[in-house]
């Protein structure tokens, strides 16, 4: 299994103004952000490329893992650390193959089972939710306190927990044994990125 810090875990949103984007990202890697995931649904492929350039050159500046979200092709023309795919995404176990033993794979699953099954097919870690409602995922499933734990009891990787995650909600779920918050709103939406990211890092590590 690959190794990765998991604690705060940044999801991006669009990326209409890059410049912003890209400071936004920096910021919060500056903050404590321990990983960051590139999730663009509509771009076209070569803007999502270029674009995962960019943020690529701040990740390995700072040594931040970065996980392409869904898009292999990406993933491996840019030489990024991960893919993250959702359950109607790429299978895990095909995902696996295609990217090899070495790079992170992320699944994001609901249910024990999604998650177990992701376990058994190569995944790293697995992201759960949402916990909160959130308006970033219109389609999101959302999950229990109590689903959440016993979750992360049901499997032996890591687990991320995500959706609607802010500085005033996060708390609350410290005490269900994940190894990790995951955001977007709480930093990418912020005007203080920095500070965000390490208020959430606090949280989370206390």
């Amino acid at each position: 299994m690959n190794k990765i810090d998991l604690s705060l875990y940044l999801v991006t949103d669009n990326s209409d103004d890059v410049e912003k984007f890209l400071n936004t990202i920096e910021e919060g890697i500056k903050g404590g952000v321990t990983v960051v995931q590139i999730r663009e649904k509509t771009a076209e492929t070569l803007d999502f490329y270029e674009l995962a350039l960019k943020v690529k050159e701040i990740t390995t500046r700072y040594n931040v893992p970065l996980i392409i979200n869904d898009r292999v092709d990406v993933a491996l023309a840019i030489d990024a650390d991960g893919v993250h795919v959702g359950q109607s995404d790429l299978p895990c176990d095909v995902t696996r193959k295609l990217i090899g033993k070495d790079k992170i794979l992320g699944v994001s699953a609901a249910t024990i089972e999604e998650a177990k099954k992701a376990e058994r097919d190569g995944a790293d870690y697995i992201g759960t939710g949402a916990v909160f409602p959130t308006a970033t995922k219109d389609d999101a499933p959302s999950i229990t306190k109590e689903d959440l734990k016993e979750i992360v009891e049901s499997i032996n990787i890591p687990v991320v927990a995500i959706g609607g995650i802010n500085l005033d909600n996060a708390s609350t779920l410290i005490d269900t044994g994940i190894a990790g918050l995951s955001v977007v709103s709480a930093i990418m939406s912020s005007e203080n990125p920095k500070k965000s990211s390490g208020e959430l890092l606090n949280i989370f590590n206390s």
